[in-house]
């Protein structure tokens, strides 16, 4: 099935210049004008990547970037910037914010943006595993893959795009210990024996908006010397 992506850039000639480029490429894509119409549909409609101008007009794109993960999607964002906007690349990638290209750009190299981020996208495969809806139950805490969205009692839980990758791994291989260099290559795509502490910061992060009591862990376990193990 086609990827969907969403661009959200009032410049009309850059508009109709990316969209011809990504249905050539054979994506399905859809347009927004503005902060207002962007984060209507991004957070209405099923996408798999959203391409964000930040200076947009009715709302800023990092105000569109805030909601969409409030509202608990891990759509990928990757985020369009003008030359000196140094510090508005690190308050999107706060707000969560996957990747960025800065204009003036080159097509490859935000073709190769677009490739990397849906490579390692949230994923809509693995529903059978729950009965064909894409929806996962533990305790409190929904997963719902389909629509790339995260619950607890109810509520949106945030999560960037990486954590929900993070945690969709884990909910596939539920009851396996997990390696670090097994989750770096599955889900970061980093090569095993990569000195990092990546896993380790998404876990943390991971257990302080999905655990009642995050020091003291029941969902996702450490394995003392092995890795980590989703219990569920």
């Amino acid at each position: 099935m086609n990827e969907n992506i969403l661009i959200v850039e009032d410049e009309e000639a850059l508009r109709m210049t990316l969209q011809d480029r990504l249905r050539s490429e054979g994506y399905v894509v859809d347009l927004a004008v503005d902060g207002e119409e962007g984060t209507e549909k991004a957070t209405q409609l099923p996408f798999d990547l959203i391409i964000l101008d930040i200076m947009l007009p009715r709302r800023s794109g990092l105000d569109v970037c805030m909601d969409i993960r409030r509202a608990g999607l891990a759509t990928p964002i990757l985020l369009l910037t003008a030359r000196g906007q140094t510090s508005e690349k690190v308050v999107g990638f706060k707000l969560g914010a996957d990747d960025y290209v800065t204009k003036p750009f080159d097509t490859l190299e935000l073709m190769a943006r677009i490739e990397a981020l849906l490579r390692r996208a949230p994923t809509k495969t693995g529903a059978a595993n729950a009965g064909g809806t894409g929806i996962h139950q533990f305790g409190p805490i929904t997963l719902d893959i389909r629509g790339t969205q995260v619950t607890r009692d109810g509520q949106a839980v945030y999560l960037t795009a990486r954590e929900f990758q993070l945690l969709r791994y884990f909910v596939e291989h539920q009851g396996v210990t997990l390696s670090r260099d097994e989750l770096l290559r599955e889900v970061w795509g980093h090569e095993a024996g990569t000195f990092t502490r990546t896993v380790d910061v998404h876990i943390a992060s991971l257990r302080q908006k999905l655990e009642r009591f995050p020091k003291k862990p029941e969902i996702i376990l450490t394995i003392s010397g092995l890795g980590y193990k989703f219990q569920g």
